[in-house]
């Protein structure tokens, strides 16, 4: 990484930071694919690195995160250690909490819930645990209507998990959340975030930034930026696509982006970098 990078990585954080310790207009916002913790990943399962993600929860402190392949007792875990936040989801296998969770956690001293739902990635998203388009695994994305405490301003929050392998159904997942935000039932701003499984040039991702609606936070503030990719592994590779995104209405003002590459010699939180926005929400 040149000097010049990280330097520039170190003004946005030292920018954010300060934004938000002297205006509360602003705030953080996560994506963080967990990697499920029931994997047999050996020196990399979940008791071995489970400190890192909470590491990377403690240092960041988001307002509003999505997590994408969170079982349920992982969820349990980071509300043990972090009681300020709440959870919004269900697990995608019975629409209550059985198999991964696509969820929203929120800060409750920020933030109130006004309504939120699931709905599945496919051709009838109110049945639990449907599946089209190609894909064996069931997808689905977490919505939420939050209202901010002090200012009254709302948003909606969307995070999704698309399918790994099937195009037709990346492509007709970006279709049916389009529709989704387009028929929400107030004009608030958007936040859609989460585990896409495509890159920046893959037609499922252009379909959404081609969306009046929605900008990309990332290359708000980095439009040039190549070392990207945010899928490592656990092994810190960096030099694959961005697969993982916060997309966010034009009218929030990205003020600071990155990807939070927290590692300990090493050894990483998860198989995905968590990626985080900041921007103005009033």
């Amino acid at each position: 990484m040149s000097i010049l990078r990280v330097f520039g990585l170190l003004i946005a954080l030292l920018f954010a930071q300060s934004a938000q310790g002297s205006d509360d207009s602003v705030l953080t916002v996560m994506t963080f694919n967990l990697r499920y913790g029931t994997a047999d990943d050996g020196y990399n399962s979940w008791p071995n690195r489970d400190h890192l993600v909470m590491r990377v929860f403690r240092e960041r402190d988001a307002q509003i995160i999505g997590v994408q392949e969170a079982l349920a007792f992982q969820l349990n875990e980071i509300t043990a250690e972090f009681p300020h936040y709440a959870v919004i989801g269900v697990g995608r296998d019975d629409g209550k909490n059985k198999g991964e969770y696509a969820a929203i956690l929120y800060d409750t001293r920020r933030f109130a819930v006004d309504t939120s739902g699931t709905f599945w990635l496919s051709d009838t998203p109110e049945v639990v645990a449907s599946t089209s388009w190609g894909n064996s695994i069931t997808r689905i994305c977490t919505w939420a209507r939050l209202i901010d405490r002090d200012s009254g301003v709302a948003l909606y929050v969307y995070n999704a998990h698309y399918d790994h392998r099937s195009q037709g159904s990346r492509e007709k997942s970006s279709q049916l959340i389009l529709d989704r935000i387009a028929s929400r039932a107030h004009d608030d701003p958007v936040v859609l975030m989460g585990d896409f499984n495509a890159g920046e040039s893959n037609p499922a991702i252009t379909a959404l930034l081609k969306n009046p609606e929605l900008t990309h936070t990332y290359r708000s503030v980095h439009p040039d930026e190549t070392t990207v990719g945010t899928f490592n592994g656990f092994d810190g590779t960096s030099d694959g696509e961005m697969i993982d995104h916060i997309f966010v209405s034009p009218g929030l003002k990205t003020i600071a982006a990155d990807i939070d590459r927290t590692n300990d010699n090493a050894r990483y939180p998860s198989d995905h970098f968590p990626v985080w926005a900041s921007f103005k929400l009033r």
